[in-house]
């Protein structure tokens, strides 16, 4: 069986040593680790752990007597966040960062809990909150029996201390610093390093074979959970919420009033039957659309509240031309992707039939399972 620490960091490498360290403390055995960081994160392993098998790593090994030949970690398993160009993201500081972020660990949580002669130790230790949370998440969603998720507790004068890695082997004197940033020393001998396991429930058993091929989305993921016979797309105009599959989409006034005017386009059809099937009768070209603009405009008066439709000026929803209605359409299929999953957008997007200038626009699913709510 072989053991892999997989980790999330920041700027504290020091939590890969002092999670090794409390492992080889429990008689845990590690054959590879694998770090999730940021571009500055990345330097920071670089320069601190391995250090051209100079850093605090080796020395650690060396330390202990550890060959350093039976633990696989060098440059090539610091996995970097990037964006969608490819490009290291630098740090963690908004949504889209965050997406990339969790989107890297269930990558990494796939393929390493894909071989059934491993065993994950998914260390939440480091990095910033949402960090610990994505990687917790991914852990969640893959592990299996034989994984578990740790965090290392350090006795806080020394986890405060930039230079400690790991207790020495011998101990000695290690300069530290109080509350007020006074230097004083104090023993290593006293320095605690606990390895504190987190009690997780996995949901890898719930989900089909299909999914266990290649790495999913979260939206994916949790919604094949939900098995029901029949899954409603609710419209709430009240609430400004999109809702399907007990999963809630928030989304801005302008935007919720274009989708909720297809989605009323599909509701009003005439037709008796409640099976759509491949039925595009409902579908409507740019310009149909634009003759209904008092409609478009009458739902976004409703959901934003803001002022009478007479002081409206007539841009952006208010007044569509093609630019802003793809403009509105692709965000609005941007935000149920990354809320709903790829398998749930091809029923509730606003989809496109027909080649230009014949193309019209309109949602697939049946429209005895659409609900709006007033």
């Amino acid at each position: 069986m072989k053991n892999i620490l997989l980790a999330v960091t920041g700027l504290s490498p020091q939590v890969v040593t002092e999670t090794l360290y409390a492992l080889h403390q429990s008689d845990r055995r590690v054959d590879a680790i694998h770090v999730i960081t940021t571009r500055d994160g990345k330097d920071m392993i670089y320069s601190g752990l391995i250090g051209g098998k100079n850093g605090h790593y080796f020395r650690y090994l060396k330390e202990y007597g550890i060959d350093p030949a039976g633990i696989d970690f060098l440059h090539a398993n610091v996995h970097v966040i990037t964006d969608n160009h490819g490009v290291e993201i630098q740090d963690i500081v908004n949504e889209s960062d965050n997406e990339h972020l969790l989107k890297k660990c269930l990558e990494l949580a796939f393929r390493f809990t894909r071989e059934p002669e491993t065993t994950v130790f998914f260390s939440v230790a480091g990095g910033r909150k949402t960090m610990s949370s994505c990687l917790t998440l991914a852990a969640q969603m893959y592990g299996r029996p034989q994984d578990r998720i740790y965090h290392v507790l350090v006795s806080p004068e020394f986890e405060s201390n930039r230079d400690f890695y790991y207790p020495p082997s011998e101990s000695r004197q290690i300069e530290l610093k109080d509350k007020q940033g006074n230097p004083f020393f104090k023993d290593s001998m006293y320095a605690q390093v606990a390895l504190i396991p987190i009690p997780f429930v996995s949901i890898r058993d719930h989900l089909s074979p299909d999914f266990l091929n290649e790495p999913k989305d979260p939206g994916t993921l949790m919604l094949s959970l939900i098995r029901e016979e029949t899954s409603l797309l609710t419209i709430n105009l009240r609430s400004r919420k999109i809702i399907y599959k007990k999963l809630e989409l928030d989304m801005m006034p302008a935007r919720l009033a274009f989708y909720a005017f297809f989605a009323i386009q599909k509701k009003s059809c005439t037709k008796e039957e409640d099976n759509c099937g491949n039925c595009t009768d409902c579908f409507m070209e740019l310009e149909q659309a634009r003759d209904k603009q008092d409609q478009i405009t009458e739902l976004y008066g409703k959901i934003s509240k803001v002022r009478p439709l007479e002081e409206m000026s007539d841009t952006g929803i208010t007044g569509l031309n093609p630019e802003n209605f793809n403009s509105y359409n692709s965000k609005i299929k941007k935000e149920l992707l990354m809320r709903f999953g790829p398998y749930a957008l091809r029923d509730i997007e606003i989809a496109s039939v027909g080649n230009r200038p014949n193309t019209r626009y309109g949602i697939r699913m049946d429209k005895a399972k659409i609900e709006i709510v007033f």
